[in-house]
């Protein structure tokens, strides 16, 4: 027996429920609370240098899910948006998170982007 782990549907839910997560808790003060709540306060100036790639690898598996979604119409993501990814990630913690909130919403605007490309894409290749 062979199992399928490629589900998009589960795929796109997972990764935006994480970058949803992952956003609010590096915009809000929300994990600093919980964090501190436990007693590991002395956590919460490392907690960025987790979440932020977290962010950037949801997105990531995100666009992922929106390619198997359409069907696989174009280039397989996983390479590009993983590189991506990284590098996002990189460069956030190297320029110490100075321009954090707008490579954040740059990457949300990208998978957007990518989501109706694929769209559009998959419109076109039902239409011939």
């Amino acid at each position: 027996m062979t199992q399928n782990t490629e589900n998009p549907d589960r795929m796109l839910k997972w990764g935006l429920g994480g970058a949803l997560f992952a956003a609010l808790c590096c915009f809000t003060p929300l994990l600093v609370f919980v964090v501190a709540g436990v007693g590991l306060s002395a956590l919460t100036g490392w907690l960025d240098y987790a979440l932020f790639p977290l962010l950037f690898f949801c997105l990531a598996v995100v666009a992922q899910a929106l390619w198997l979604r359409a069907g696989r119409v174009g280039p397989n993501p996983k390479l590009w948006a993983t590189a991506i990814a990284a590098a996002l990630s990189i460069l956030i913690i190297w320029i110490e998170f100075r321009f954090a909130l707008r490579i954040t919403v740059g990457a949300f605007v990208a998978v957007g982007v990518y989501a109706l490309l694929i769209t559009k894409m998959k419109s076109k290749g039902a239409t011939q």
